[in-house]
Formats: structure tokens, sequence, C-alpha cells
């Protein structure tokens, strides 16, 4: 097998390796996303614990949104699969 097969057979086995990567970087973006809700959540309750009920249902909410767009970004692959 010559280097040039080699090389070619090597990109071949990457390709399904980089969605892989690409997925756990882009799984950051949420998981930073939750961090900065929830601390700046904590820190607004401690400020003011007469408006728990506000926070706690704006904290949910942007949960919510920050995990739809970690879930879109798992389902992606399979549904434009790489051709």
């Amino acid at each position: 097998m010559s280097a040039l097969q080699t090389l070619a057979a090597d990109a071949v086995q990457l390709k399904g390796n980089l969605g892989s990567i690409g997925y756990g970087l882009a799984a950051i973006g949420p998981g930073v996303g939750v961090g900065i809700i929830f601390g700046n959540g904590t820190q607004a309750l401690a400020r003011q614990p007469e408006a728990a009920g506000l926070i706690r249902a704006n904290q949910i909410l942007g949960f919510v949104l920050c995990e739809a767009l970690a879930l879109i970004g798992l389902v992606m692959p399979f549904v434009y699969p790489y051709k």
C-alpha cells in the first residue's frame, strides 16, 4: 500500500470522528450558558429573596433554551449526515 493510499484511508476514518469532536466543542457553549444562568440567578436570589419566584422562572426558561441548543446540535448530524 502506498503512502497516498494510506493517507486516503486515514482521511476516510477521520471524517466520522470529526462530527464527534465538533459536537463536543459545540456543547461547551450551552455548558457555559447554563453556568452563567445559575451563577447569576444565585446572586440575584441572595440580593432579593422576595423575588425568588420570578428569578427561578427566568432561570428555568434560560436553562431550557440553552439545553435546546445542545439537543439541536446533537440531532443535526443525524438529520444532515455526511455523504
